[in-house]
């Protein structure tokens, strides 16, 4: 059982990965799989791309119909995650003094 469990880790460890940026420069990103970061946000574009504008809740609720048992893995914190680091990289944005919160595509 042990030697399972090293196998485990050490084949956890050798996946890629990708530390996300945050929004806010005094806060930091975090470390996520690589392939849950590419499927995540080629799921937030293409829901995205249909839309010229969506709120936050819209958004949460079509990745999860999208990717409930695709994605191994919490899907609204992967959600979160990576749209605060599309949000950094200037690929999506929040638009200012709308409540609930919408997001659209940065032209």
């Amino acid at each position: 059982m042990k030697n399972f469990l090293y196998f485990l880790k050490r084949n956890a460890m050798a996946e890629p990965k990708i530390m996300t940026l945050h929004p806010d420069p005094t806060k930091k990103g975090v470390n996520i799989l690589l392939r849950r970061y590419d499927l995540m946000k080629e799921t937030i574009l293409g829901i995205m791309s249909r839309q010229e504008v969506i709120t936050f809740k819209d958004l949460t609720a079509q990745t999860e119909k999208e990717l409930t048992g695709v994605l191994d893995g919490n899907i609204p914190w992967y959600l979160v995650s990576v749209k605060q680091d599309l949000e950094a990289r200037g690929i999506i944005e929040i638009i200012k003094g709308k409540s609930p919160q919408q997001l659209r595509l940065v032209k």
